[in-house]
C-alpha cells in the first residue's frame, strides 16, 4: 500500500552501487546476477539503505515475508508473493522482515538493451517506471517463475560448459514469464477480471481437449456458460471465435509434429483426431496456407541453411 511520501538525503548524498556495498561489477561477473534476498540483507540487518545503481537493472522477487521499499520519494510496504522492478537512476531501498525469502535479480543493461533489440519492448517496458507486480493470483506462472530462478542460482553457483548463455537464456525466460504476468494483468483490467478468469479456463480446456476435436458447446458446457456467451468472450478478449481458437490450437500442434516428428502425415493425421488424412491436409492449406508436406519440406529446407547439414526429408 502507498504510504506518505519520506523526504530523500540530497542527490550527492546518495551512494551508486553496483551491488549493494560494491562500487564496481568485477569485470570476472557476467551480465546477469541472482542472489537469495537474506544473502546480502541478513549482513545489514535486513536494512538495506537508499541507493542506486550504475547501469544495472534489477528485480526484486519477494516470495514470503514483507518488505517496506522506498522508491524515489515514496514508501510503500508490501506483502510476497510480489515482484518490484527498479531502473539504474531509481534511489530504492528496502527494510526486509526477518522472514523475508526470495531473490534479488540484477541484470546488465547491455544484456537487456541486447534483449529488447530482439523482441522489441517486451523487456524494458518492465522498467520505464516501477513496478509491484503481484504473483499471488498467477499460482501457474509464480511457480514457473520460482523454478527458473532455482535453477539460475544453481547455474550461477555451478558454472558448466555454455555457462553464460544458459545464465543469460534463464535471466530473458524469467522476463519474459513477468512480462506475461503485467501483459494479462492489463487485459484483465481492460476486459474485466471475471471474464478473463472465464476465457482462462476456456484456454485451459483447449489445452486438454483440442485434440479430441471438441467443439464449441462442448467446451461451452465444461464452462457452464451458453455457447453464444462463450464465442461473445472469446472475441472480446482475442478478437477471434472460439471455433478458431481451437483451430488454431490444432493448427499449431500440427506444425509441431510436421517439424519435429518423423511420422508420415497420415499418422499425424489420426493423431489429432483426423478421421480422414486428405481432410486434414485441405484443412491444414486452408489455414496455415500449404499442404502438411510442403509445410514439413520447407522447414527442413529451413534447418539444412541455418546448420550447413543435409536433413532427411520424410515421406507421408
Amino acid at each position: 500500500m502507498p504510504m506518505p511520501s519520506a523526504s530523500l538525503p540530497p542527490a550527492a548524498a546518495i551512494p551508486q552501487f553496483a551491488l549493494y556495498g560494491e562500487l564496481t561489477w568485477g569485470a570476472d561477473v557476467e551480465g546477469v546476477h541472482i542472489e537469495l534476498i537474506e544473502t546480502r540483507s541478513r549482513v545489514y540487518d535486513w536494512h538495506i539503505g537508499t541507493h542506486t545503481h550504475a547501469g544495472l537493472f534489477q528485480v526484486l522477487f519477494l516470495f514470503g515475508g514483507q518488505v517496506r521499499a522506498t522508491l524515489g520519494d515514496a514508501v510503500v510496504e508490501l506483502d510476497g508473493p510480489i515482484a518490484l522492478t527498479i531502473h539504474p537512476s531509481l534511489v530504492h531501498g528496502f527494510e526486509f522482515s526477518e522472514e523475508a525469502y526470495g531473490y534479488v535479480l540484477t541484470i546488465d543493461q547491455n544484456l537487456l538493451f541486447a534483449a529488447a533489440g530482439q523482441d522489441g519492448n517486451l523487456f524494458t517496458s518492465l522498467f520505464v517506471e516501477p513496478l509491484a507486480i503481484g504473483l499471488g493470483p498467477v499460482a501457474e506462472a509464480r511457480e514457473r517463475i520460482e523454478t527458473l530462478l532455482r535453477n539460475l542460482i544453481l547455474e550461477a553457483t555451478w558454472p558448466r560448459q555454455g555457462h553464460t548463455l544458459m545464465l543469460d537464456w534463464l535471466a530473458r525466460c524469467i522476463l519474459l514469464m513477468l512480462a506475461r504476468v503485467q501483459a494479462e494483468r492489463h487485459i484483465a483490467e481492460k476486459t474485466g477480471r471475471n471474464d478473463f478468469e472465464l476465457f482462462s479456463r476456456f484456454r485451459t480446456e483447449v489445452e486438454r481437449h483440442y485434440k479430441e476435436q471438441w467443439r464449441v458447446p462442448q467446451y461451452a458446457e465444461r464452462l457452464r456458460i451458453p455457447p453464444v456467451r462463450l464465442n461473445r468472450l472469446c472475441l472480446k478478449i482475442a478478437g477471434k471465435s472460439a471455433f478458431e481458437i481451437t483451430q488454431e490450437r490444432l493448427m499449431l500442434e500440427a506444425c509441431r509434429k510436421l517439424t519435429y516428428v518423423s511420422a508420415g502425415v497420415a499418422g499425424i493425421a489420426y493423431e489429432l483426431g483426423f478421421q480422414d488424412p486428405a481432410y486434414f491436409s485441405r484443412l491444414f492449406k486452408k489455414l496455415v496456407g500449404t499442404t502438411p508436406k510442403e509445410f514439413r519440406q520447407r522447414t527442413q529446407a529451413s534447418e539444412t541453411l541455418e546448420h550447413g547439414k543435409d536433413v532427411p526429408i520424410q515421406e507421408p
